[in-house]
């Protein structure tokens, strides 16, 4: 389902009137839409099968099976140290009774994998609030991960959803990003503020950040370049881009969403590692997890960076772009 299905969990207090709950419960293109189940299909097929194989003909779960187990987890990318801490899970779970089917295996990687995001995740993650008008999103990520596809997408469902949506081309460092952009908010039939090429991203911040405010807009998003010379640029830009929109809401922006390519396995943890450094990161996007089987890519970074996870993307269609719901997304790798 589409992502804004959402709201109606939001607290009311943070919703300014019941039309606004009505509006962001629309579901946008839900016969179109990629299932959770079939976007996640190639990682369910590798862990699955390896799983199975591990478990096969055996009577009882020993270093062997749990090595294979291991292994079938690492070759999913979601990372050393967090397989080993489900390792080590099951390793407790199983002492007591040796025999588990594979079924009952299933379930007790549910349950562990389920703990993992939920620990790391802390409370559950919220909404938009869109008591904060207009509510501010800043999103970063390298280039070639999906971030204006993702920009768009999120606009285009809060646009059917009933919010006033202005985006902001501050990757003033790229045509092509700047032309997408600008694809995307004519086919999302939202406002767009940019300048001309190798403009100050800051200014082209500020300029959307005030038109936002002037129009009553509900959500401004402001596209961010993807590579800086280096990592001291790159906090000096975001950091630039933060204080300018403060000028004009001194709470900008509500919201740093990185967004990374799932599909590219280990390097994701890098980008993850990178930006976080590099600004306050409050929330991620991953990306592409429907053409890969590194999709466990997914459970990796929630345990390894503690930043909740607040979208995924499982197809090409506007609404394949999805909220993060742990419990479904581990189901979606198991049953």
């Amino acid at each position: 389902m589409g992502i804004f299905g959402i709201f109606g969990k939001q607290n009311h207090q943070n919703i300014q009137n019941q039309k606004d709950t009505e509006e962001s419960n629309h579901l946008v293109n839900q016969e179109e839409e990629t299932s959770l189940s079939e976007g996640m299909q190639k990682t369910k097929r590798s862990l699955f099968d390896k799983l199975s194989r591990a478990i096969a003909g055996r009577s009882i779960v020993d270093d062997d099976v749990l090595d294979s187990i291991e292994e079938a987890l690492l070759s999913s990318d979601i990372g050393v140290d967090t397989t080993q801490t489900i390792i080590e899970r099951l390793e407790d779970r199983v002492k007591k009774d040796k025999y588990v089917s594979i079924d009952e295996l299933n379930a007790m990687l549910c349950e562990e994998i389920e703990e993992i995001i939920k620990v790391a995740e802390g409370n559950s993650v919220e909404p938009f609030d869109f008591s904060k008008k207009p509510y501010i999103i800043m999103v970063v990520g390298v280039n070639g991960v999906g971030k204006t596809t993702t920009i768009g997408k999120l606009a285009s469902q809060l646009k059917d959803a009933g919010k006033k949506v202005v985006l902001g081309a501050a990757d003033t460092f790229r045509a092509a990003a700047v032309d997408q952009l600008v694809v995307w908010a004519e086919r999302a039939g939202v406002d767009i503020v940019k300048q001309e090429m190798g403009s100050d991203p800051a200014s082209v911040a500020y300029d959307t950040v005030k038109s936002a405010v002037a129009k009553d807009a509900d959500v401004v998003i402001i596209d961010t370049a993807g590579r800086l010379h280096n990592k001291v640029n790159l906090m000096n830009e975001l950091t630039k881009i933060r204080n300018v929109m403060r000028k004009v809401v001194p709470d900008a922006p509500h919201e740093v969403l990185l967004v990374i390519d799932g599909s590219t396995g280990q390097n994701a943890f890098i980008q993850a590692k990178e930006f976080t450094k590099a600004t306050d990161v409050t929330a991620l996007a991953v990306t592409k997890l429907d053409g890969s089987a590194k999709g466990g890519v997914v459970i990796g970074i929630s345990d390894q960076f503690h930043i909740p996870i607040k979208f995924i993307g499982v197809g090409e269609k506007i609404g394949d772009l999805k909220l993060f719901e742990k419990k479904e997304f581990v189901e979606s790798l198991f049953k």
